[in-house]
């Protein structure tokens, strides 16, 4: 379980805070630029609102502008109950959530599922579909073979590893949508929606804030996704901070975003060393082995829960492959970090869609050192 980041200006890659606590700090952040606009009014009738929630192993975040202060804390307490609510559906640390009882009995019998969480289910399979697997929800036995499940990792056997692989794959899950019903081919398969559920999490949420009329606001699940909803007053979007993937005190990237999403994966996020070398937390699915030779991916698009899924991917994948699903899928922007040759370096490849048809309504610019 990834550790909820610290209150910094930064979610992670990306975090916020408010403006007069980041000047309290700023000594301490060097040249990070500002992860949100400073607080300000619109002809002098928005106020700004901000408060955070432990969920899903991380903090969600949501800085919300409007005209009452005591409505948008209404609103936002109402968004983390639904997060808290997916939370308890979707994990897979917790036994009595329904994606337990899943894991627990899908191989035995068909189980119904909840119509959100079922959608959600096909909207993976596709994604490994069109990835070739390389994204792919049935992970759950390698993070445990790896003790990235309540553990902080460690070296499988080869036998632990082969005897994992005979679990992966995600052709062992079939949907049913006549009976809304999900059945497993195999005992031990078991499905793990880390790569994809907080970008969900992340669109409900935004649904909600929408659903109450709030129509400027940013909302992150710590150092996995964000939407940007609107812009903030006086600014024509949001600014995110990305993170240099070999230093934490420093920024790489700013992304302006107005109405898109955007999600990071990174190997620094979860893993642990033996004999100098690192084994990061996101697994090849083909081979069951962590991805080598790839630092972090960002990826910007209308969904987070297109984005926290497609980071993972892409991350999987590298730009080769991912500009092949770039070229079939429109409105993507993806930047990938590898590392370079020689010494503590890094080596940056943008790629885009080949296709964008975006709204007047969505912006992203992207400033990269």
């Amino acid at each position: 379980m990834i550790e909820p980041p610290l209150a910094d200006e930064r979610i992670g890659l990306f975090n916020f805070l408010p403006f007069m606590r980041l000047l309290v700090r700023l000594s301490l952040l060097l040249l990070l630029p500002l992860a949100t606009n400073p607080p300000m009014r619109a002809a002098d009738s928005l106020v700004r609102y901000e408060a955070s929630h432990q969920a899903m192993g991380t903090v969600f975040t949501v800085a919300a502008y409007g005209s009452d202060s005591a409505y948008l804390e209404e609103v936002t307490h109402e968004v983390f109950q639904v997060i808290d609510q997916l939370d308890d559906q979707m994990s897979n640390y917790k036994p009595t959530s329904e994606l337990s009882s899943i894991n627990r009995d899908a191989a035995a019998h068909p189980v119904i599922v909840e119509p959100g969480l079922f959608k959600l289910l096909q909207d993976s399979l596709q994604y490994s579909r069109d990835s070739g697997g390389d994204f792919d929800i049935t992970v759950g036995p390698l993070m445990k073979a790896w003790g990235f499940f309540r553990g902080q990792g460690r070296l499988p056997s080869k036998e632990e590893l082969a005897e994992a692989l005979k679990r992966i794959g995600y052709q062992h899950i079939t949907l049913n949508p006549a009976t809304r019903t999900i059945s497993f081919d195999e005992p031990g398969i078991e499905i793990d929606l880390g790569a994809i559920a907080k970008g969900y999490a992340v669109d409900q949420a935004v649904q909600v804030l929408r659903d109450n009329g709030i129509t400027q606001a940013l909302v992150s699940s710590g150092t996995s996704s964000i939407y940007a909803l609107g812009s903030p007053p006086g600014a024509d979007g949001w600014k995110i901070s990305v993170r240099d993937p070999l230093d934490v005190n420093k920024a790489v990237c700013v992304v302006k975003l107005r109405n898109l999403s955007l999600s990071v994966s990174g190997d620094y996020e979860k893993f642990f060393k033996i004999n100098g070398k690192t084994y990061a937390h996101i697994m090849d699915p083909h081979t069951g082995m962590p991805v080598e030779n790839m630092l972090s991916t960002v990826v910007v698009s209308p969904s987070a829960t297109d984005s926290d899924a497609l980071s993972t991917s892409f991350f999987v994948e590298g730009p080769g492959r991912a500009g092949k699903y770039l070229r079939r899928h429109p409105n993507l922007t993806a930047v990938f970090f590898l590392p370079a040759p020689s010494g503590h370096a890094f080596r940056r490849i943008t790629l885009k869609s080949s296709v964008t048809d975006l709204p007047p309504s969505s912006l992203v610019t992207i400033d990269c050192q």
